[in-house]
């Protein structure tokens, strides 16, 4: 039997298949908001670098979240990663993506998740709620004490997610590229997809492919 050609459907995460910034909501139900509010401060001159592009975006993210996270063991970022994904995220999350994602699954696509949200709870939403097996995301460098300070490997935005995609696939590349995205960290992935969409810019694409 001659195989199917290989379909891939990639959804970026916040603000394409979520209502908002899935990591603020995540720092805010494991820290509150007087410790979040006090890691911007802590954090503000790379975040600003950030804004103004004079700082690199990871590295400003990986520092809010050092100050964040100061003192939060893995264990405790762990089970709060679980209870974010039972209790909080579901609230966030479209419908009308969801249905987007079961229409791609039923037609034997694979999907993908790429992110620069944490794979700390990207990884149990995804699998647990979603039915998704391949989570492409930023990684946090935990260790016994939490939080390393560090990611493994580039905060997964603009072309990063293209790079991983590729490494993904590595020699079996998709006949079809789908790509679901909402900002211009999704910009790579849109001009690498044979189909995509960005929202605000029109209705979803059929999906005769």
């Amino acid at each position: 039997m001659t195989p199917q050609p290989r379909t891939i459907a990639a959804f970026d995460f916040d603000g394409t298949i979520t209502t908002g910034d899935s990591l603020k909501a995540f720092v805010l139900h494991t820290v509150g908001a007087a410790r979040f509010a006090a890691a911007g401060v802590l954090a503000a001159p790379r975040l600003i670098g950030m804004a103004a592009r004079l700082c690199d975006r990871g590295a400003a993210k990986a520092g809010f979240l050092r100050h964040a996270l100061a003192g939060v063991s893995r264990a405790r970022l762990e089970q709060a990663a679980r209870d974010f994904c039972a209790s909080r995220l579901p609230a966030m999350i479209r419908p009308e993506m969801i249905e987007r994602i079961r229409a791609h699954q039923a037609l034997g696509h694979e999907v993908v998740i790429v992110s620069a949200s944490p794979s700390l709870y990207l990884w149990i939403w995804a699998s647990e709620s979603a039915g998704i097996r391949t989570v492409l995301s930023t990684r946090l460098e935990l260790d016994d004490r939490g939080f390393a300070g560090r990611f493994i490997g580039r905060n997964c935005w603009g072309p990063e997610k293209v790079a991983r995609l590729q490494a993904w696939w590595r020699d079996d590349p998709p006949a079809t590229l789908f790509a679901y995205g909402d900002s211009r960290g999704d910009k790579e992935m849109a001009e690498r997809a044979d189909i995509a969409w960005i929202r605000g810019t029109g209705e979803l694409p059929p999906l005769s492919r």
